[in-house]
């Protein structure tokens, strides 16, 4: 291993003191997001405990990226760009800014609320200087943005189906231990519908995708929506589409039963 390949790999006080796997401290987390859909902050506790060695090799995977490189050099924050008010305000009717704004002013989301609700963990430095701390800030920050271009919604079963998508892109073990988790939840509900196509299907588009970490997001959300998800290679999801609005509501009423 080189000397790059090792700094990358150190624990430091980045987004994880170590990179061992805790399934128990994962499953703790998911019986308390399941009592509370709203406990954001156990989303960030399973993907702390699951992550291993995702960000670390998905840091590496950006240098090798001529993009990618550019992004990791420039080590813009996306959390500041995306609640900029000014910058937003700027994207055309169509765009994939103007698709941002459009999603996130009626649900009240920014991505500073993102933010704070992953410096609760106690063990977890996620604003260290440090590269790799980067590299997960920019994954915690770009999840809205990854909602308007596969067109999921904030829905239960929206949300399986972003982070299934986002599973394949990141092989981050934490997405996909809550994409099954939602999966098993929602077969309780016994509604006849597809979920678990549904959700099978997001991790399929993510896999099927252009690797969107790499991407500049201040070019991208100038582009025309439409014009992004055909560059990107993102296709369309009709499973989830045909399910009624009603269906896709959290399952986690059901508790763990």
């Amino acid at each position: 291993m080189t000397q790059q390949a090792r700094t990358l790999e150190m624990p430091l006080a980045t987004a994880a003191p170590n990179f061992s796997l805790q399934p128990l401290r994962a499953l703790r987390a998911l019986r308390k997001l399941i009592d509370n859909k709203e406990d954001t902050t156990q989303v960030f506790e399973i993907m702390r405990a699951l992550s291993g060695r995702a960000t670390p090799l998905g840091y590496r995977r950006l240098l090798q990226t001529p993009e990618g490189g550019r992004q990791a050099y420039l080590r813009e924050e996306l959390s500041d760009r995306l609640n900029d008010p000014q910058w937003l305000a700027q994207f055309a009717p169509g765009t994939v800014g103007a698709a941002y704004r459009a999603f996130i002013a009626p649900r009240n989301l920014s991505a500073y609320g993102l933010a704070e609700e992953s410096r609760k963990l106690p063990d977890v430095n996620i604003d260290a200087a440090h590269p790799v701390a980067w590299y997960a800030r920019r994954l915690r920050d770009i999840h809205d943005v990854w909602h308007v271009l596969t067109g999921y919604n904030t829905d239960a079963l929206g949300e399986a189906c972003v982070v299934a998508f986002s599973y394949a892109q990141t092989r981050n073990f934490g997405f996909g231990f809550i994409a099954l988790a939602a999966m098993h939840q929602f077969e309780k509900l016994k509604r006849g519908q597809p979920y678990f196509k549904a959700i099978a299907q997001g991790y399929r588009r993510g896999k099927a995708a252009a690797w969107l970490p790499a991407e500049d997001y201040d070019a991208l959300f100038a582009e025309p929506l439409e014009a992004a998800r055909k560059r990107l290679k993102i296709t369309p999801a009709p499973i989830y589409d045909a399910i009624p609005q009603v269906d896709r509501e959290p399952p986690y009423a059901l508790a763990a039963s």
